[in-house]
């Protein structure tokens, strides 16, 4: 998709491009693969959300999908947790949905095939990667989902979420949640919500690569301090 873009979303987007330069000059981002990949045992399912006909919530400015920017930053989540030796399972690797090619019960049946993604897997932990949306612009913030009533999932919520915050400007806390991913299997599972396409702003930051990876590796460092302390 070609998008037309202004004069001050153009000083947005490099603003985005100096901020995250920046962040991955201060965490030595260059020599991130000095780790060797060297497998660690640990197996992460990360589950791009939506896909397919499902292309979630839609940004206000530039219309671009959930869908594609939660496979943008889940596949640079998988590149960050590979190269510290961490076995990725990915539940979608392209655009399309889960659910083949029949028409009836799609979402269904696309979540059943994520769940049974995971269950195969036997993971140490499950990220779900998604934008949030809000009827009121000015919401922004990333945030950490993990499944009611779940102590091991509320922990490693709260440790996600605090490199979130110092990391990506957001002050915001880590919640329960009622949420099929979080409560379809027996493990760890958390929904990464990287921020709100229905705040203009933090769409266009969003829609940059060099954000998308900025967020990716501040979610591989919170699950990283998560089971790195196991």
């Amino acid at each position: 998709m070609f998008l037309t873009l202004k004069k001050k979303t153009v000083i947005i987007i490099v603003a985005a491009v100096l901020c995250a330069a920046s962040f991955f000059a201060a965490i030595g981002f260059a020599s991130a693969k000095a780790d060797s990949g060297r497998a660690n045992g640990m197996v992460v399912v990360v589950d791009a959300g939506h896909g397919g006909i499902d292309g979630g919530v839609v940004g206000s400015a530039t219309g671009v999908k959930e869908s594609d920017i939660n496979l943008a930053v889940a596949r640079s989540l998988k590149h960050f947790l590979t190269s510290k030796g961490y076995q990725v399972v990915m539940t979608r690797n392209t655009t399309d949905g889960l659910y083949g090619m029949s028409t009836k019960n799609r979402k269904i049946r696309d979540m059943e095939a994520r769940r049974k993604i995971i269950v195969d897997a036997k993971p140490d932990m499950v990220v779900s990667i998604h934008q949030n949306s809000y009827p009121r612009a000015a919401q922004s913030g990333a945030q950490v989902f993990y499944a009611l009533n779940s102590e091991p999932g509320r922990a490693a919520a709260e440790t996600v979420q605090s490199v979130v915050n110092a990391n990506l400007d957001s002050g915001r806390a880590a919640a329960a949640g009622d949420y099929y991913i979080l409560r379809c299997s027996e493990y760890t599972s958390l929904i990464v919500e990287c921020g709100f396409l229905t705040n203009p702003v933090e769409e266009r930051l969003l829609i940059s690569a060099p954000y998308q990876e900025k967020v990716a590796y501040t979610i591989f460092t919170g699950i990283h301090t998560v089971l790195s302390g196991r």
